[in-house]
């Protein structure tokens, strides 16, 4: 009879806890509350088609983005996870114009913010396609026993203690990262566990994705138009034209990416700038998963966990995904810039 260890999250989790000498499981537990929390938006939208949750709430978050009535639940469970776990003191999320602060007395005295998207890609519900969450988790600023501040949540993402996803797909994973490596955890459904089942995750140097919506290609800056066509350029020795796949939900764009190797691309354009994706929440996290995984983050010219943040919805071009990938893309958008 063929058997096989299982190791849990929560396994895991305890496991790893000698790798955080400043935390006496209060990180474990935190992230415990999160794969809670997941599990729970995970059964809402496995039944999505079959109950009254998917569509339109009618209301609009600070984004001017009308809110899915997923994003309301969404984020409902996870500021409720975050507040019962006793470790956080205050929470930013994509459907909050201001940081939420816990003012139980248990709260005030966690060590912890988190910064969070809780369903990316929502507005692909109703069509039954992958959606996720995105999270990073910061050590507070101000002194413990104080309502924590703006200032907390506003810290560069270089100095997240932990960060990662969870894709909502054909089956649920959590990804994670506490600055020791990548690790993926695939939701057993039969006993309501995530377990191991991508230890040590490492994306490839190179890839043969690029992930784009190329809808928007007229208005896209003059540095990201020529590497597009470089992509799609046929070229034996470097296996080109590369493959174009673009789902338009961030975290499912980036896992495939990060496992087979390619790059993710969101650029300013004419009407916005500085992209859409916003820093805090959505760049900062992913980021951090693909640099521990050996990858690359950009804004076009600065890795993005070096960029001060200075509003919680702030935005940026963002480029992620393997490492030679992005670094192609900053040489295309460094030539493009005029010469002073």
């Amino acid at each position: 009879m063929n058997s096989y260890k299982v190791t849990t999250l929560n396994d895991f989790i305890i496991l790893k806890q000698k790798d955080f000498p400043f935390a006496k499981g209060e990180l474990s537990s935190l992230l415990h509350h999160i794969g809670t929390a997941a599990k729970m938006v995970n059964k809402k939208i496995s039944k999505a088609g079959l109950v009254d949750i998917i569509g339109l709430s009618g209301d609009v978050n600070i984004q001017g983005e009308s809110q899915q009535k997923l994003d309301v639940y969404a984020d409902e469970v996870f500021i409720g996870a975050l507040l019962s776990s006793g470790e956080c003191c205050g929470i930013a999320t994509e459907e909050n114009q201001n940081e939420i602060v816990f003012s139980d007395p248990l709260a005030e005295n966690g060590k912890y913010v988190v910064c969070i998207d809780p369903l990316d890609g929502s507005s692909n519900i109703d069509y039954n396609v992958s959606v996720g969450t995105i999270f990073s988790i910061y050590r507070r600023i101000t002194p413990r026993g104080e309502k924590v501040k703006n200032e907390d949540f506003l810290q560069e993402g270089s100095k997240q203690v932990a960060a990662g996803y969870i894709i909502y797909g054909s089956s649920t994973m959590l990804v994670y990262s506490t600055g020791f490596g990548v690790n993926g955890f695939t939701l057993d459904p039969s006993i309501g566990e995530f377990c191991l089942s991508h230890p040590d995750i490492k994306s490839p140097e190179d890839g043969h994705i690029y992930s784009v919506n190329e809808g928007n290609y007229l208005q896209l800056p003059q540095g990201v138009k020529s590497y597009l066509k470089y992509c799609q350029e046929e070229d034996e020795v470097s296996g080109r034209p590369y493959t174009s796949r673009y789902i338009g939900s961030l975290v499912s764009d980036f896992h495939r990416n990060l496992l087979k190797g390619g790059v993710f691309l969101y650029p300013g354009n004419v009407n916005m700038p500085e992209g859409k994706l916003r820093l805090v929440y959505e760049c900062n996290p992913i980021a951090f998963i693909a640099m521990q995984a050996g990858g690359a983050a950009s804004d076009g010219v600065r890795n993005i966990l070096d960029i001060q943040p200075l509003s919680l919805h702030q935005r940026s071009p963002f480029y992620a995904g393997s490492k030679n990938m992005v670094s192609k893309i900053e040489s295309f958008l460094v030539s493009d810039q005029p010469e002073s």
